[in-house]
């Protein structure tokens, strides 16, 4: 791994991390060492217990313009051979794959500010997060396919709950650059805010003030049932999950703060 830092991670005393990525002057493009760093801060943040909520941000002009083709070309470290084999504890994905799916692996909720460019990669990393609150004007594309290439960062896994397939077919076929106006409408991003990061700090504060027990699990119950076809399964989980809450410290918390109209006070997950 380079070591140069492409990616930084902070976590507020308020249980929100910050995760920024840090190579502005080329609009955050995705070399390998941006490869392994992201993928390092989802690993680092997954199963942290004292983290409520993440945001997900870039530094400078873009969030991500995505694939920094001339390093990945040049460096020659990343083989056709590498872009199939599976990687982390789980062997589901490959490290670009990564990059985007381990946002979805992380236990509190994410949420992506995007400003500027976001194109191929980087909106596939995006489509990893739990909201994605996009600037009015930034600009946006599936655009794998102006390289000769098939978007493959995950978006089998993240594409398919927000659209209908023939407007991801279009935009994948065409490579077309919309503006988060746009996607906001074809429901790529959640919403459009004027300052896209201040709106994102905004919802991991609010979200962080909740149960994160309940939340964590709200986040679980979706990732694992929203396109899931077997009713019973889903069903069940359900009642699983809040078997998990009912009686619990943190749930008792919210109640007794709800009935006495006070902020509430939560512990850590275990």
């Amino acid at each position: 791994m380079s070591d140069e830092r492409r990616v930084r991670v902070q976590v507020g005393e308020d249980g929100v991390a910050v995760v920024t990525l840090v190579r502005g002057e080329k609009h955050n493009a995705l070399d390998l060492a941006m490869f392994e760093q992201i993928v390092g801060a989802a690993e680092r943040l997954r199963d942290a217990p004292d983290v409520r909520a993440v945001v997900l941000h870039g530094e400078g002009k873009s969030f991500c313009s995505g694939l920094d083709v001339v390093s990945m070309m040049s460096s020659g470290r990343l083989t056709a051979d590498q872009l199939v084999a599976r990687e982390g504890a789980d062997g589901l994905a490959n490290l670009p794959q990564r990059a985007a799916f381990d946002w979805i692996q992380v236990k509190a909720p994410v949420i992506v500010a995007i400003h500027g460019n976001c194109f191929g990669g980087g909106l596939q990393i995006a489509l990893g997060g739990d909201v994605r609150i996009a600037a009015p004007d930034a600009k946006l594309s599936v655009m794998e396919i102006r390289w000769g290439l098939v978007p493959d960062m995950g978006i089998t896994q993240t594409l398919p709950r927000l659209m209908p397939i023939d407007r991801a077919k279009e935009l994948t076929y065409t490579g077309r650059v919309i503006s988060g106006e746009e996607a906001a409408r074809l429901g790529l991003v959640t919403r459009v805010a004027d300052d896209p990061l201040a709106a994102a700090l905004e919802l991991a504060t609010e979200i962080a003030g909740r149960s994160p027990d309940a939340v964590r699990r709200a986040k679980r119950l979706y990732e694992d049932t929203w396109v899931s076809d077997d009713r019973g399964a889903a069903l069940l989980l359900e009642s699983e999950l809040q078997a998990q809450l009912i009686g619990q410290p943190n749930q008792i918390a919210a109640v007794t703060a709800g009935m006495a109209d006070e902020p509430p006070v939560f512990v850590d997950p275990s």
